[in-house]
């Protein structure tokens, strides 16, 4: 395999100024996380992003131009020789980057190659998973109206929840009987493993790591903001403007989840999509089908920045 030629080469300053732009972004999106983290405080909406996702704050803040891109090395250091970049090696190479002597100017651009060799499977996989989940390769199901959250706590006594600050909206008994009288039918294995024992037998499927491929529903509000998670794992391959993206949406996405579960978020500032009633979950499809749209546009955006690296895969 052969990895494909950078297409446009980008001179140190406008390098410069795309990454101090993210960075700008970056910083922005996080500011709150961050103060959070510094007084040991936590977000349960805010926050979730950066406990669920193995991925810091700092790590979202690098910048990459893509694949098709390579720029000026020297945007890696300010005027006085120092590295402005977090991954910059003793050697003066930047991990996962290849480096062109071209006259006096070293460009920069992805070691496509090494990623494709190294984490062959992977980016197979990942390929495989967003072409499989999109809303033209799959009909999308709106039938399952946020139950997972109330899934993670059915059966528990008090003191077992994974928000146990927040009350629950309804009490435990009136939550456990929607559980009970409503249909499970969720089929992302990521939120399908924190269902409680009494719960995940309700559930109308098994989801598994063998079976996400087959499984992976592009309506899922959890496949939507999965899509930071590989966007993310695609490192430098992805341009950071649709990493951003990926995660703002990711970001949204996490408020519907919230606001339909049963947990009360009214005291931080949220609504509440009663799913309980007829109402609620006409409004949680309104909201997912949106939502859907949105995430679907994102995935077609990775699946063509990874055209070139996996069509002959």
């Amino acid at each position: 395999m052969t990895a494909p030629p950078p297409l446009r080469r980008i001179p140190a300053d406008e390098a410069r100024e795309q990454r101090r732009a993210h960075e700008e972004r970056a910083d922005a999106l996080t500011a709150g996380h961050r103060e959070r983290r510094r007084r040991g405080e936590k977000h349960p909406v805010e926050d979730f992003l950066f406990t669920y996702y193995p991925f810091s704050a700092a790590r979202l803040r690098r910048w990459h131009p893509g694949v098709g891109v390579a720029y000026d090395a020297a945007a890696d250091r300010d005027e006085h020789g120092e590295s402005v970049i977090a991954d910059l090696t003793e050697d003066g190479s930047r991990s996962w980057y290849v480096d062109v002597a071209d006259g006096p100017t070293t460009w920069r651009h992805a070691d496509v190659e090494r990623f494709r060799t190294e984490r062959a499977s992977a980016l197979g996989f990942i390929q495989r998973l967003l072409s499989s989940s999109t809303l033209t390769a799959r009909r999308p199901e709106f039938g399952c109206f946020g139950l997972h959250e109330w899934a993670m706590v059915h059966g528990l006594r008090p003191g077992r929840q994974r928000h146990e600050d927040l009350p629950l909206r309804l009490g435990q008994e009136e939550t456990d009987a929607v559980v009970e009288r409503e249909q499970l039918v969720c089929s992302h294995l990521d939120a399908y493993r924190f269902f409680t024992p009494s719960a995940a037998p309700r559930n109308a499927i098994t989801p598994s790591r063998e079976r996400q491929v087959e499984l992976d529903n592009p309506a899922c509000l959890h496949v939507g903001m999965d899509l930071y998670k590989w966007a993310m794992k695609l490192g430098p391959l992805v341009d950071s403007a649709l990493v951003l993206d990926c995660f703002e949406h990711a970001r949204a996405t996490r408020v519907l989840d919230m606001e339909a579960s049963p947990y009360d978020v009214r005291p931080l500032g949220y609504g509440v999509v009663p799913i309980e009633t007829p109402g609620g979950k006409a409004e949680y499809v309104r909201r997912q089908r949106e939502l859907a749209t949105g995430a679907d546009a994102l995935r077609a955006r990775l699946l063509e920045q990874l055209a070139p690296l996996t069509a002959d895969a």
